[in-house]
C-alpha cells in the first residue's frame, strides 16, 4: 500500500521480500552498479516423448510441486513433414510425469484413458472427439481456501475448434469434469498454453492468453469463481513492447506472491535468408520450410519479465534463455520453450540449499521425439543490483517497514563485500548508529543474511518510521532483502 508523509509518497513494504526485478523501490543508482539479468544454467535432459500417443510435437508443459511430489503434465502429439505439409497421425492427448524430487521423473501406467487398444498408458484425457476440452490443457492445484473439494484442482483447456477456454475441475488431478458446458472465456485465439491461478494477494483468479495485436500478444481478465470472467484486456509493458509473445508462463512468484514473474516465449519472424541458411540443422529447416517458410526461419527462445499489478510488465529485451552453442534440436521455432511453473530441487552441491528449477523444450518437430531439459537457477536469482570490485550503490525511495531484522539475499566475491546504510527519508544523512561505517561488513553467499550494525543497535525501533536504505556493493550481487 502507498501512504503519504509531508507531501511525498511512503511504500509501505512491511516484511514482504522485495526482489531487484524492477525499479519499483530504487530512487538512485550510481557509480558503477546496475540491474542484471541472470540466466539459468542448463542440466540434464528431463524427460524424452518417446511413446507412440506422445511425439515429437509434445509440449506446453505445466509442472508444480504438490504435497512433497512433482507433477507434469504436458501435451502429446505428433508432426510430420516429409510430404510438404504438416500432418498429424494421432489425436492429441493430455499427459502425466511424476516425480519425487523434480530432477529425475517417470510416466505412471495410469490406466485412465485407451490408446491403440491399451490403458497402460500415462494420458489422463483425450481430444479424439472434436468437442473435448483437451487441447492446450493447463492445470493448476488451487491454493483458494474456498475451493470445492471436487474442483480443488482446477484448469483451462480449448476444444479443436479454438472458439473458448472452458473450465474444468477435478478432485485429484487425474480425474477432470466440464464445471459448465459452454467456454468460460471467449474473447481470444487460445492456440497457446492459456492459463489462470489463484492470485491469494488480491483474493481472485487471474488468467493470461494468447490473441494478436501486431502479432502474437496476451490478453489478461480475472474471475471470483472460475466461471464468470471480466472483459480481457491486454497487458502492457515498460519499456515498451519489444517482441512477439508466443506463450506468458506468468505466475505469482511463490516468496513474494505480490511480484509476478513471466517466462514468455519470444516469436522472430525473420524470412527466409543466407543468415538463417547458415544456422544449424540447414536440411531439416528446408523441409520445414517447403511446409511453410515460418516453419524453417522463425526463431524462438525465451525472455523474463515481472509485474507488480498484474497488468504492467517489466520485461527485459535480452534473452533469458538462449539457443545456445549446439549442433541440433535448439535453433528452430518451437524450441526453447520455457514450462509453466517454478519449483524447487536439490542442489548437486551437499550442504548447499535448495535451487529454482524450470524445464526447457528441445528437438521440435524432429525425429519421433521431442526433449525437455531443467535449467537452474538461484532462489530469487533472476536480476540482481550488480556492482564490480571498485563498488557502486542503490539508494530506495522513501519506505516503511514491519519487523526487527534485515535479511539479504547476496552473493560476493573473496575480495567482495555489501555495507547497509539505513537514511533518513527527507534528507542525505544515517539514522544515528545505522550508518555506513556502523554495518558489520557482509561477506560470502547467503540467501537470508541478517545485516548487523554495532554496537547491537535496536532495528525495531525504525519500524514504521519512513526511511531509505543505501546499499553499497563492491564485487556483489544483491538478489533481494526482507524485513523479519
Amino acid at each position: 500500500m502507498t501512504e503519504s508523509l509531508d507531501g511525498q509518497g511512503i511504500i509501505d513494504i512491511g516484511s514482504r521480500r522485495e526482489l531487484l526485478v524492477d525499479d519499483h523501490l530504487i530512487a538512485s543508482i550510481s557509480r558503477d552498479a546496475a540491474l542484471r539479468l541472470h540466466r539459468p544454467v542448463p542440466q540434464e535432459i528431463a524427460l524424452v516423448t518417446d511413446a507412440t500417443w506422445e511425439g515429437n510435437a509434445s509440449g506446453y508443459y505445466t509442472v508444480f510441486q504438490d504435497e512433497g511430489a512433482y507433477r507434469m503434465y504436458y501435451r502429446g502429439w505428433h508432426f510430420t513433414h516429409d510430404s510438404g505439409s504438416l500432418e498429424y497421425p494421432h489425436y492429441e492427448v493430455v499427459c502425466l510425469a511424476e516425480s519425487s524430487d523434480g530432477i529425475t521423473w517417470s510416466k505412471p501406467e495410469l490406466g485412465l484413458v485407451e490408446y491403440e487398444g491399451s490403458r497402460r498408458n500415462n494420458i489422463i484425457i483425450d481430444a479424439r472427439d472434436d468437442s473435448s476440452p483437451a487441447i492446450n490443457f493447463v492445470p493448476f492445484k488451487d491454493p483458494n481456501p474456498n475451493a470445492a473439494d471436487d474442483a480443488r484442482y482446477k484448469a483451462l483447456a480449448n476444444n479443436r475448434g479454438y472458439k473458448g477456454l472452458f473450465a474444468l475441475g477435478s478432485p485429484d488431478g487425474l480425474h477432470w469434469n466440464l464445471l459448465r458446458d459452454e467456454p468460460v472465456i471467449t474473447k481470444g485465439y487460445f492456440d497457446s498454453q492459456n492459463l489462470a491461478f489463484w492470485d491469494g494477494e488480491r483474493g481472485e483468479y487471474r488468467d493470461y492468453h494468447r490473441d494478436f495485436r501486431h502479432g502474437r500478444d496476451i490478453l489478461t481478465c480475472v474471475s471470483s469463481d472460475f466461471l464468470d470472467w471480466t472483459e480481457p484486456v491486454w497487458v502492457d509493458y515498460r519499456p515498451g513492447r519489444i517482441a512477439e509473445l508466443y506463450t506468458n508462463q506468468i505466475i505469482p512468484y511463490f516468496r513474494a506472491p505480490h511480484i509476478f514473474v513471466g517466462f514468455p516465449t519470444r516469436y522472430v519472424d525473420r524470412p527466409w535468408s543466407a543468415a538463417i541458411d547458415d544456422l544449424p540443422e540447414r536440411a531439416h529447416r528446408r523441409i520445414r520450410a517447403d511446409a511453410q517458410e515460418r516453419y524453417g526461419a522463425a526463431l524462438t527462445d525465451g525472455l523474463f519479465m515481472s509485474s507488480r499489478d498484474a497488468l504492467t510488465f517489466n520485461i527485459w529485451p535480452e534473452a533469458y534463455i538462449r539457443p545456445g552453442l549446439r549442433p541440433v534440436d535448439n535453433w528452430t521455432y518451437g524450441d526453447n520453450y520455457q514450462n509453466w511453473g517454478l519449483v524447487t530441487t536439490r542442489s548437486p552441491i551437499a550442504g548447499a540449499p535448495d535451487e529454482l528449477s524450470i524445464y526447457v523444450n528441445e528437438g521440435y518437430w524432429r525425429g519421433q521425439s521431442a526433449s525437455l531439459r531443467r535449467y537452474t537457477m538461484r532462489v530469487d536469482g533472476f536480476v540482481s543490483l550488480n556492482a564490480p570490485l571498485s563498488g557502486g550503490e542503490m539508494v530506495t525511495k522513501p519506505l516503511s517497514f514491519k519487523g526487527r531484522d534485515l535479511e539479504l539475499n547476496f552473493s560476493a566475491s573473496a575480495a567482495g563485500s555489501v555495507r547497509v546504510e539505513i537514511l533518513h527519508a527527507q534528507v542525505d544523512t544515517a539514522i544515528e548508529g545505522f550508518g555506513l561505517a556502523d554495518c558489520v561488513e557482509i561477506l560470502g553467499d547467503d540467501l537470508e543474511r541478517k545485516v548487523r550494525w554495532e554496537p547491537g543497535v535496536d532495528l525495531s525501533k525504525l519500524s514504521g518510521e519512513a526511511v531509505r536504505l543505501r546499499f553499497v556493493l563492491h564485487d556483489a550481487d544483491l538478489f533481494a532483502y526482507r524485513f523479519v
